[in-house]
């Protein structure tokens, strides 16, 4: 196995994050690998933010990979609560068990007549239902539980309601919950903890403040080129330089979506599928469909076609 995927691989310094995540398939900046590597010391969250495709939930995965740790993912939604994020108890097995053990239940009460005595003799009896062999554990409380650490994503935090985003405060504090039956459940080990946004709402500020903040933007052309490298192995260079230039170039146009780094893996591999070696105008509008997800942005690009195709040919040094 690779030594940079070891098991509860040691974050030493910031050039091993930067080594253990490249190991497992995702190119960092330094200041990438410099927010895990704090993150990870410091035992802060991390509030990710940028725009969709850039690798926000990918960051996550690679972590949780290299490192060996259970990846546990939260996707956040409009209306998400706690019985959905941290836990609900087992309702039906609590009823089944009730009916299993109603011989017990009517031994414990006996003869009783009064509802009072009955409820108060019932009343140790009745905790062993909400007791944690009944308590169906969610994404959250399961990070709290793995006892040797996990990654836990809690993706797309801005879709869900500011009031899920003030119950998340103490999680991301002190790695605990509180649960009313139980009391207050401790995380053994703290999961490292990544918040992503696409930035569709404004976060509050209390959760900022606990949160290391790292924004991911569009790569500039040579970290774009490595990460497509690493993710389509065995592409013509030639044609990578010239797919990286064009892309480059498509975000600089007025439109509605620009190509993310996902999109632009996707145009690589369909590039390879089709065994081109160069870019050719024809092939770049038949395939435009890959990069660009409105019709409208497609319009804007087909005018420009011809001058950004040459310019991308230009740029890898393939005659026109």
């Amino acid at each position: 196995m690779n030594d940079a995927l070891q098991a509860h691989a040691p974050l030493e310094s910031i050039e091993a994050v930067d080594l253990g995540l490249g190991a497992a398939g995702y190119i960092a900046s330094r200041k990438i690998s410099t927010a895990i590597y704090l993150a990870h010391h410091l035992q802060k969250p991390i509030l990710v933010e940028g725009p969709a495709g850039v690798g926000k939930t990918e960051l996550a995965k690679s972590v949780a990979t290299w490192m060996q740790l259970p990846l546990i993912r939260m996707q956040c939604y409009e209306g998400l609560d706690e019985s959905k994020a941290l836990y609900e108890w087992k309702y039906g097995k609590q009823l089944l068990y009730t009916q299993i053990l109603k011989d017990k239940i009517n031994s414990v009460i006996g003869e009783s007549d009064n509802l009072a005595v009955a409820l108060n003799k019932l009343h140790d009896f009745g905790d062993i239902f909400f007791s944690h062999q009944f308590l169906e554990p969610r994404p959250l409380l399961r990070a709290l539980e793995q006892p040797g650490g996990a990654v836990l994503l809690i993706d797309e935090i801005d879709k869900s309601d500011q009031e899920f985003e003030a119950f998340l405060l103490e999680i991301l504090s002190d790695y605990q919950v509180t649960i009313p039956e139980l009391g207050t459940i401790h995380a053994g080990t703290p999961p490292i903890v990544l918040l992503t946004s696409n930035s569709t709402r404004d976060l509050g500020d209390a959760l900022k403040r606990r949160c290391l903040h790292l924004h991911i933007g569009f790569p500039d052309e040579k970290l774009e080129a490595r990460i497509i490298a690493s993710r389509v192995p065995g592409i013509d260079g030639r044609l990578l330089k010239q797919l990286v230039s064009f892309v480059q170039q498509l975000r600089v146009l007025d439109l509605k979506k620009v190509p993310s780094v996902s999109e632009t893996i996707d145009w690589a591999r369909v590039m390879v599928l089709l065994h081109a070696s160069v870019l050719e105008v024809d092939l770049v509008r038949d395939t435009l469909n890959v990069l660009l997800k409105f019709e409208a942005d497609i319009e804007v690009a087909n005018k420009q076609i011809a001058g950004l195709t040459h310019k991308a040919r230009q740029d890898a040094g393939v005659p026109a």
